[in-house]
């Protein structure tokens, strides 16, 4: 079995502040279920198999240290409109575009909560191999 990504998890300070900009800056649905303030998220049109994820207030745990992560990247079709977007939506672009030879262009932001996140608009080329 390929280890693919399947499901991912968005911790918020302001659950419904960071609905609304997931769902204006890459045009995800994101959805109630479960307990109150816990969505989950389908990053792909309806319809279509996509990577799952989840939108959740954020705990600390008891050593106050925060939620520890990793670096996720979203793959955009169009990296200019989207730093327009996360701008709109209360994000901040935290390191501007950075062309990766071979491969795409990049951004980092932080989303309403802090969190960093990467956009990425990747070569067509290189896209055909791994996607």
């Amino acid at each position: 079995m390929a280890n693919h990504l399947r499901f991912f998890a968005i911790h918020a300070e302001d659950v419904e502040r960071a609905k609304a900009f997931y769902e204006a800056v890459f045009d995800w649905r994101i959805t109630p279920w479960g307990p109150p303030g816990f969505y989950l998220i389908q990053t792909g049109p309806e319809g279509e198999k996509s990577v799952g994820g989840a939108l959740q207030q954020r705990h600390e745990p008891v050593t106050g240290t925060g939620m520890k992560g990793f670096e996720c990247t979203v793959g955009v079709d169009d990296l200019n409109a989207i730093i327009a977007r996360v701008e709109a939506h209360g994000g901040a672009i935290v390191m501007p575009p950075y062309t990766i030879d071979g491969v795409g262009r990049l951004v980092y932001l932080h989303d309403t909560e802090g969190n960093r996140v990467g956009a990425m608009q990747y070569d067509p080329a290189y896209a055909a191999q791994f996607f």
